[in-house]
């Protein structure tokens, strides 16, 4: 039996509705999931709505992801010129409801003097705009507001394959939905995106990057620090981007808030874009003043993994595919070898065993899985959703009496290839990690749960000596690590 949609209130508005709407929505489906869908907040849709130049009269104004309309009704209630709208709404059912938010939207208008006309395209926004990212085609649009969906696609995926000029791998659909809204932008046109932040860092995006940010240009960035407030299954902080079609650099706005709840406390900072989009087009931002002296600081630095001849890898255990090896008892140092899981790791310590992890590997036939038992440098790959800090480490200094050791898949290590790290260095990069002033600096650039071996590759580290004095340091007191980086570092003095 067909449903019919509520009734909007008298004098209603209409991002209101839709937003009512899609609560009555989820109060009966959960089919959000399926094609990636989250819907808006209506106090963040209003935000975006506010701060996005339009221009034009008509404004010609794409909503590549447009749900039940909540973003382009904000856009209406904010507006003081006529709108043009291109939505796109492959969900059937969804398309039906956007339909009856829209024309709310567009009665609306109409009573304040301004005109809404609006065509919903029950189509592929990626498959139907593709040719935009290899071609010079026309520029229709004035502004893009979009909460696009968020899901990976597989590389044989067509949306994946006629992206590849922006993206590789298994590519999230996000950023394929950024990256043909950038092209269909008008030069001087501006783009409004909130998304997980996840594209800002890391190799995984480079190449979106690359693009993306060679036609449009940040001016405005604004990040939630709560990863649950604003989207709650997605795993990542949220961000929204004003970009503007342009090769000229201004000013970028940056500010911060705990959740959409908290748009009225918001405090502004200037930043110039050097200081925002920095090498590799990473964007850096830089919310409190705090932030910007930690900042100067860690770029100060000259040294790097690498340079120290130090790298980092992935541990080479993946359980589930070595279960002829891992048990949850064994035979040290006879026949099994410790088996480090993320679990072990704590800060500036390895604890082993745990339970509710099988701790031991077999060595027999697990010879290409197993490590040299010498000094490491164990580091967490994700962290919990709210965890307080990013970066976990511990030191690693060959604790065991075996000749080998298993390191699990979300654990990444560092060591020396071809020799040892002291123990002071040991001990001294593990400290550095888990500071709060490197937690700070990584967390300028990185919103995901994820550290990725790239982004430590490219870390700026102090001098070699002053990780070695850091090293012998904290081996003799239990005090706090970051009463040491003070130390070495005159921090704030």
């Amino acid at each position: 039996m067909a449903i019919n949609l509520p009734q909007p209130f008298p004098d209603e508005l209409p991002a209101a509705y839709a937003h009512r709407i899609g609560q009555w929505y989820l109060s009966w489906t959960r089919s959000n999931k399926a094609l990636g869908q989250y819907f808006t907040p209506l106090a963040t849709a209003r935000f975006m709505a506010e701060n996005l130049p339009l221009s034009g009269n008509p404004a010609r104004l794409l909503d590549p992801g447009a749900g039940l309309g909540i973003l382009a009704c904000a856009v209406c209630e904010s507006s003081t010129s006529d709108i043009e709208l291109e939505a796109f709404e492959l969900d059937d059912e969804l398309a039906e409801y956007l339909n009856g938010c829209l024309s709310y939207a567009q009665q609306w208008m109409s009573k304040r003097g301004y005109s809404l006309a609006y065509t919903i395209l029950r189509e592929d926004f990626v498959l139907t705009y593709a040719d935009a990212l290899y071609w010079s085609t026309s520029q229709p649009f004035d502004a893009v507001i979009a909460n696009p969906p968020y899901f990976k696609l597989s590389k044989s995926d067509p949306r994946a394959r006629v992206a590849d000029r922006v993206v590789h791998g298994q590519p999230n659909i996000y950023a394929l939905f950024m990256a043909v809204s950038a092209a269909l932008l008008r030069p001087g046109g501006h783009a409004m995106f909130i998304t997980p932040r996840s594209y800002a860092a890391g190799q995984y995006f480079s190449r979106f990057r690359g693009y993306f940010f060679g036609k449009l240009r940040p001016r405005m960035a604004h990040l939630f620090e709560s990863r649950r407030d604003v989207f709650d299954e997605v795993l990542q902080e949220s961000l929204i981007l004003l970009a503007e079609r342009s090769d000229r650099d201004s000013d970028v706005i940056l500010s911060s808030s705990a959740s959409s709840a908290d748009f009225a406390q918001v405090v502004q900072r200037r930043k110039s874009t050097d200081e925002v989009l920095g090498v590799d087009n990473i964007l850096h931002l830089s919310l409190t003043d705090e932030d910007d002296s930690i900042g100067e600081i860690v770029r100060a630095w000259s040294g790097s993994l690498r340079a120290y001849g130090m790298e980092i890898s992935t541990g080479p255990v993946v359980p589930f595919r070595a279960t002829d090896f891992v048990s949850e008892n064994g035979d040290v140092p006879f026949t099994h070898a410790p088996l480090l899981w993320m679990q072990n790791v704590k800060p500036m310590r390895c604890a082993w065993p745990v339970r509710h992890k099988s701790q031991y590997i077999r060595m027999d036939g697990a010879e290409k899985l197993l490590l040299p038992n010498k000094n490491y440098v164990l580091l967490r790959r994700f962290s919990a959703k709210e965890e307080r800090q990013r970066l976990t480490a511990a030191p690693y200094l060959a604790d065991f009496d075996t000749p080998v050791i298993g390191i699990e898949n979300h654990l990444n290590y560092i060591y020396r290839p071809g020799g040892d790290l002291s123990p002071e260095e040991t001990r001294g990069l593990a400290a550095l990690l888990n500071s709060s002033l490197m937690d700070t600096y990584f967390r300028r650039f990185s919103g995901n749960t994820q550290v990725s071996a790239t982004e430590l590759r490219a870390l700026p580290l102090p001098p070699l000596e002053l990780i070695t004095e850091l090293g012998r340091l904290s081996a003799h007191s239990d005090a706090p690590v970051d009463t040491f980086i003070t130390e070495l570092l005159g921090l704030y003095a």
